[in-house]
């Protein structure tokens, strides 16, 4: 066979490429896409079936034309939909202020799915480059007809204590209709089911990778005790490290006038979420981080200022209902715990104190049957039992929004099989509260995190 010229850069070009192939099918574990090395040969060698396609479009000029866009939707599909954005990176959008001053409201992000290894797909029959919902109908983008078990490949490293991470929401597993984006559990708990359904519903079922995804940052891992005293974050008797976005509500008492909202402006607030209240006078509940509680203190009209701590009992009613695990512990979202986040073949003896803790892993992410008799003993899956040994590594995830952010204190433990990935670039962010072009954070834009 002649291999110079043209056939010989064939020939490299099917190497590289059967190279890359193998080493994916590796690292995928499953052997029988090697077959895939056919496809590979085909493009790059034989191209048997481009050149029929080519005596056929030299006859029909439209239909040339037609599968020129064909063959080029189809790699789009394939090499960026498929590949890229399920195995390296995909685009995310910060959707709300929880992260503030971390990561802003109209951050769009780069998230890495190498970072802790990409998950497989488990629901495959998905419309590419659409997470769960179709635009403007808001009817479901996948079909669960074919469904796959969890599996992760190997990635570059683990989920560290202070990771940012992106991960499917717990709760998301049902969803009201008309509320897509709210807790329907909370609902729930501060209404009903019925009241639920008839106001928002009616229900979605989600699988666990259609879900919605979130952004925090990951306090405490597998095996860590956490609590949170005084708004502190501390994990394993240890005080989290104050970092600069992570900010509490302040009470900023002035002498009546309000402060300047260029200066705030500049110091990087959320204009849309602070408000001057003339009875205080000043601002009841300003998010500070440590920078910006300096420059308060420092302003002219500035009084005096005042961490918001929330105490038990709290003054709001049935707030304990808000708060995992949904009944009276005598925590707050500002004094809670302490609890210990489950690992992966770790065992608990179940009590009925803790089982509200551990209730839902069991139940719902590890798939048993538990019942608690009469009398007070646990039988999980027909065998009596006084503990559980857990499947899955589990999270607990804070917005640095402290006082501004649903999180873990609110649904509990994230599984580990909802973890998506890490945040790497910050490739876009507008502000939602300002017209085009000021809307646009310049500082931002190809900001590495």
């Amino acid at each position: 066979m002649n291999v110079k010229g043209t056939d010989r850069k064939s020939w490299v070009r099917f190497f590289i490429w059967a190279a890359l192939w193998t080493l994916w099918v590796i690292w995928i574990g499953n052997y029988w896409w090697l077959f895939g090395l056919l496809v590979v040969y085909e493009f790059c060698v034989s191209r048997r079936l481009k050149a029929w396609i080519d005596r056929i479009s030299q006859k029909h000029h439209g239909l040339k034309v037609a599968l020129g866009w064909l063959d080029a939707l189809l790699f789009a599909v394939v090499v960026v939909a498929f590949f890229i954005n399920v195995f390296f990176f995909q685009a995310f959008k910060i959707p709300s202020s929880s992260m503030e001053s971390s990561l802003l409201t109209g951050d769009y992000l780069f998230v890495s799915k190498t970072a802790y290894g990409p998950k497989l797909p488990q629901t495959p029959l998905s419309v590419p480059f659409v997470h769960n919902t179709m635009p403007r109908s808001g009817k479901e983008s996948y079909s669960t007809a074919l469904q796959f078990k969890y599996r992760r490949l190997k990635g570059f490293g683990h989920v560290k204590r202070d990771d940012y991470v992106v991960f499917s929401f717990p709760n998301g597993d049902t969803v009201l209709s008309k509320a897509p984006a709210e807790d329907y559990y909370a609902h729930v708990r501060m209404s009903s089911h019925e009241y639920a359904i008839k106001t928002y519903g009616p229900l979605k079922v989600r699988p666990v990778d259609k879900k919605d995804h979130y952004v925090k940052r990951c306090v405490a891992v597998a095996g860590d005790t956490l609590q949170v005293v005084d708004g502190w974050v501390q994990v394993n008797g240890e005080q989290q490290q104050h970092y600069a976005g992570i900010q509490n509500t302040w009470c900023v008492t002035t002498d009546g006038s309000a402060i300047n909202p260029v200066i705030l402006r500049e110091m990087g607030f959320n204009m849309g979420e602070i408000w001057f209240s003339q009875t205080l006078p000043g601002y009841p509940a300003l998010p500070l981080t440590d920078e910006r509680l300096e420059k308060i203190k420092a302003l002219a009209n500035v009084v005096s200022v005042e961490q918001n701590v929330d105490v038990y009992p709290p003054d709001y009613p049935d707030s304990e209902v808000m708060l995992f695990p949904f009944v009276d512990m005598g925590w707050t979202r500002d004094n809670y715990g302490p609890v210990w986040i489950p690992a992966k073949g770790e065992s608990v003896t179940l009590t009925a104190e803790n089982l509200p803790l551990y209730r839902r892993i069991i139940e719902v992410y590890e798939a048993n049957t538990l019942e608690v008799t009469e009398d007070g003993r646990f039988v999980i899956n027909g065998e009596a039992t006084d503990t559980y040994t857990f499947k899955m590594d589990y999270y607990f995830m804070m917005g640095d929004n402290r006082h501004n952010s649903l999180d873990s204190r609110y649904w509990g433990f994230v599984p580990e099989d909802h973890i998506v990935g890490k945040p790497r670039v910050i490739w876009m962010s507008t502000d939602p509260n300002r017209k085009f072009p000021q809307n646009i954070r310049w500082r931002r834009l190809l900001k590495f995190l």
